[in-house]
Order: C-alpha cells, then sequence, then structure tokens
C-alpha cells in the first residue's frame, strides 16, 4: 500500500480499519500479524493506494452523456453525423437529440463543423455539445425553436458563428447557447438524479472516491439531496453551486452545510470568468495567434465578477473560479489579492479552476495570495496539439505549467474536468507523469519541464484536492484517523513501466 502524508510517500504491507475509519498502519508482515483484529481480507497481491479525488468535474453532465451521442474521439463532421443517425434510428421518436464531445481540432481541415451536414438527418431537432462544453453545434430546426436567425445579435459573452455571407453556421459559442438550451424541455427533479447516480457510479468503477461538482444548480442539489436521503451516493461529492442561479441564492445565504458522514459538502461556489481555449473563448491580452483580431471572450464584466464574489464570502463560501486565458487569469487574481486581504477571506481557500494559460510573472502570485490552482493534467495532452496554433511559442512558456506552479510553493488540487476528459483518473496520473498521450506521443513529453515525478502526481490525486475542500484531516490519506477511502489496482502505480499508467 501507499498513501501521502503531508506531501511524503509513505508505504505499508496492511492497513487496519474499523467502522471505516484507519487504525493503523502496519510497515511490515511480521508488524501486521501484531494486529488485534478479528477479520482480515487479502489483497491478493494488488496495490492499496487512497481513493482518488477528482476535484473538477460535472456530474449531472457526465450522467447526461451516459444517455446521449458520444462524439469523443470522432474523426470527421461526417463521421460525428453517423453516429447522430445511428442514435437517432435507436432511439426514435420526434424529441431533441443531444450529444457531446466533437472536437474539430482533430478533423481534417480543423475548421468548426455546420447545421447542413445534421440537416440531412430530418427535422428533429438536434444539439451537440463540444468536448469542453463551450460550443454548441445545432441543426437549423434548434436554431429556429431558439429563435436564431441570421440577424440575431451576438449576445454578451457569447458568439453566433458565421458564414462569410453573414449566415449562422449552427455553431455557438459561449453565451449564445442559452438560447438553444431554454428551448429544450426541462428535465425533472428524478431526471437529474438518475443522471447524477448513473455518473456517480461510474466514477466509483474508476476508482474515484470523492468527486467536486463544478457549478451545480438549484435542481441539481435537490438531485444530490435526494440520492443521499436514499442512500444512493456511492461515493462523496463536493459542490460547488452556480453563483449565477438564482435559486441557489437561498442555500448561499443559508451558509456551507454538510451531512454528519460528509457524503455531501456544499461550502463552495463555481463563477466562470472566460470560456476555452479550443473554441477561442478563453480570454487572452493579446490576439490570438491563429485569430488575428480575436482576444476570446469575458463573460462576466469587472463589476458582475466583483459582486458575485463578495457576496459568496460574505455567505462564507469558497469562491472556485473558471479561467483559462492569462487575461481572464490575472483578472480572478486580482480580485482573489483584494479579497484576501482579510483573514478570514484567505481561510476560504478561493480557486483557479483550470489555471491553464499564465504569465510567467503571475504564477508566483497563487502561492503569495493562498489561491489554490484547480488543474486538469489530461488537458495538456489533449490540447497539445492545438495550444502552439492558439498561443504561439512565447506564451506556451507559462502554459500547463504544473511543475513551475508547484515548486513556486501554490496548492495544486488534481481533476479531470469530465466529461470534456474521461473519468478515469489515471489518465490523469499519467498525464501529468509523462505529459504524453496514450500513444506515447510526443517523445518525452510536451512541454516535458512540467512533468511531475509520481508521488507529486499522486498527491494532487489524493491530499492535495481533500485540501482544497478543506478536508484534508478526514479524506485524501490513509492515516490514524481518517475515513478508510481505499482502492485495490491490479499494478503497482509505482513501479509499473510509466508508459502504462494510464
Amino acid at each position: 500500500g501507499y498513501t501521502m502524508d503531508d506531501g511524503e510517500l509513505r508505504r505499508f504491507v496492511a492497513l487496519e480499519f474499523d467502522n471505516g475509519v484507519v487504525t493503523a498502519l502496519y510497515g511490515t508482515d511480521e508488524d501486521a500479524r501484531s494486529s488485534a483484529a478479528k477479520e482480515r481480507v487479502d489483497g491478493g497481491g494488488a496495490t492499496l493506494l487512497p481513493g482518488l479525488i477528482d476535484a473538477h468535474g460535472h456530474v449531472s453532465s457526465h450522467g447526461r452523456a451516459l444517455a446521449s451521442v458520444d462524439l469523443v474521439g470522432v474523426g470527421s463532421e461526417m463521421d460525428a453525423v453517423a453516429r447522430v443517425k445511428d442514435f437517432a434510428a435507436k432511439n426514435a421518436g420526434d424529441g431533441w437529440i443531444t450529444g457531446r464531445g466533437w472536437n474539430q481540432v482533430l478533423w481534417p481541415g480543423r475548421e468548426f463543423p455546420g447545421r447542413k451536414s445534421l440537416d440531412a438527418l430530418g427535422d428533429r431537432p438536434i444539439a451537440l455539445g463540444r468536448v469542453d462544453g463551450h460550443a454548441l453545434w445545432v441543426n437549423s430546426r434548434a436554431l429556429e425553436l431558439a429563435g436564431i436567425g441570421d440577424d440575431t445579435p451576438d449576445p454578451e459573452g457569447g458568439q453566433i458563428v458565421r458564414d462569410d455571407a453573414g449566415r449562422a453556421t449552427g455553431v455557438l459559442v459561449d453565451n449564445a447557447m442559452d438560447a438553444v438550451f431554454a428551448a429544450m424541455p426541462a428535465d425533472t427533479d428524478a431526471i437529474i438524479a438518475d443522471y447524477q447516480e448513473r455518473a456517480l457510479q461510474d466514477l466509483a468503477a474508476h476508482g474515484v472516491t470523492s468527486v467536486h461538482d463544478a457549478g451545480i444548480s438549484a435542481q441539481e442539489l435537490r438531485g444530490f439531496d435526494a440520492l443521499l436521503a436514499a442512500d444512493r451516493m456511492p461515493i462523496r461529492v463536493y459542490a460547488m453551486l452556480d453563483v449565477l442561479d438564482p435559486a441557489n441564492d437561498t442555500t448561499l445565504q443559508a451558509g456551507p452545510r454538510a451531512d454528519d458522514a460528509g457524503m455531501l459538502v456544499v461550502r463552495s461556489v463555481k463563477i466562470s470568468a472566460d470560456g476555452a481555449l479550443g473554441s477561442r473563448g478563453a480570454a487572452l491580452f493579446d490576439d490570438y495567434s491563429d485569430d488575428p483580431g480575436h482576444k476570446g471572450l469575458l463573460l462576466l464584466s469587472d463589476e458582475d465578477l466583483s459582486r458575485h464574489m463578495d457576496r459568496a464570502v460574505a455567505a462564507g463560501y469558497q469562491v472556485n473560479t473558471h479561467a483559462i486565458g492569462d487575461l481572464a487569469n490575472d483578472r480572478v487574481l486580482s480580485e482573489y489579492e483584494r479579497l484576501n486581504r482579510e483573514d478570514d477571506s484567505r481561510a476560504l481557500r478561493h480557486r483557479v479552476e483550470h489555471a491553464q494559460i499564465l504569465r510567467p510573472a503571475d504564477i508566483k502570485r497563487f502561492a503569495a495570495a493562498d489561491v489554490v490552482a484547480s488543474i486538469q493534467p489530461t488537458h495538456a495532452t489533449s490540447d497539445k496539439n492545438m495550444a502552439g496554433d492558439r498561443l504561439g511559442e512565447a506564451r506556451l512558456e507559462g502554459a500547463y505549467a504544473w511543475h513551475t506552479l508547484l515548486v513556486s510553493g501554490a496548492h495544486l488540487a488534481g481533476g479531470s474536468d469530465f466529461p470534456v476528459e474521461s473519468v478515469n483518473p489515471f489518465f490523469g496520473l499519467h498525464a501529468a507523469v509523462t505529459r504524453q498521450g496514450q500513444d506515447n506521443r510526443p517523445p518525452g513529453g510536451w512541454l516535458p519541464g512540467e512533468k511531475l515525478d509520481r508521488a507529486q502526481t499522486l498527491s494532487l490525486f489524493t491530499e492535495g484536492a481533500a485540501y482544497a475542500a478543506h478536508q484534508e484531516q478526514e479524506i485524501g490519506g490513509l492515516l490514524p484517523g481518517y475515513s478508510a477511502d481505499v482502492i485495490l489496482v491490479r499494478d503497482d502505480y509505482f513501479e509499473m513501466p510509466v508508459e502504462q499508467i494510464w
């Protein structure tokens, strides 16, 4: 067995626990024989690890994705259309067809798709989310139901992608997606709870014992409450309230809460400052290298960003803000520096979710202001083929800079951002250690100076993620007094070939 202990790796051959709590670790077989435990479980030579914690995912979205068209990894627009056609044939009716996971960067020409290819499938409205969740590909029927035409102006913080003649192509970026979402029939509370349970079971099957759900609505909170009451939560949930959902205001004003077993903790909010890099929505100081004149999208005004942060802190909530571009990260860090002049705010451990593209000079600001960097290692290996195009070589110096952040003294938490990436946490462990895809490319790793070692990486997904949720005294380690959240894995993570960790 292995556990992290305040950044140090501890090895053991047996773990003793009682009533769900670790009581002792034994370093040798002889020591283990001295245990007074009445029951013994033989691990059969497998490796015992702390249950892994995913510090950033989207539970309901993953459950919904499991029940819709899976477009992850499709190689072209027409391949995606073929999957939609197959799904429609197996799920007959006249309701909406939804799906997610397409990524035009993987396609020949790397161009956004269009509505015409979907229109050929018939009149059912179709809405397909990009892999990062920041763009939506729809057919003409969906545009019609959403009230979007060629003359519809771009909403603030969003873009209706148009062709050279000014016609809407069927791709909507960030806030422009909202009109389509509003046109869709609403899910019932029971459906949301079913999505959540399906997703949590899938996470458990991959070795995740706790998840930070990044930005839940009031309805999603009702779903978790229902699962908790019915004892249908297989793993722990650390929920971030979507601060833009007015229905969350009552929960926010009531202050943080948790059940006695720590299965559902509500003490943080989620805010989004910008969009994503793949859809050129990440907010940059300078133009995109592959799109002169475009700097991305800031989703909130300075006044609104400050206002939402202030009201969350006033209610005692941790603030977790999505920031991908260097401009967005600078803006969010400045807000945290302002807030953290007060000790009560500093103690809340505010987080930057993603912290993806940073100016090198901004990296040291995380430790100085006690701000947690909540990172997703697989984003680096997924984005490596397009990040250079978007940013140019100079801006890569502070991009996906996990090692530089760590040695600066910043607290880091590891996650996946599922369903943008796979829920499998070992994909993230592999990406952090190798900076390579599962094809072992590029040789030596992408931006290899930002590799982490195996212990540092395990820490990201255990004690680092626990610290980011104020849970470092309860979970994230296998030490006496901690919850016995454990997983058994076939291979020895610290001894196996590095290229096989995934």
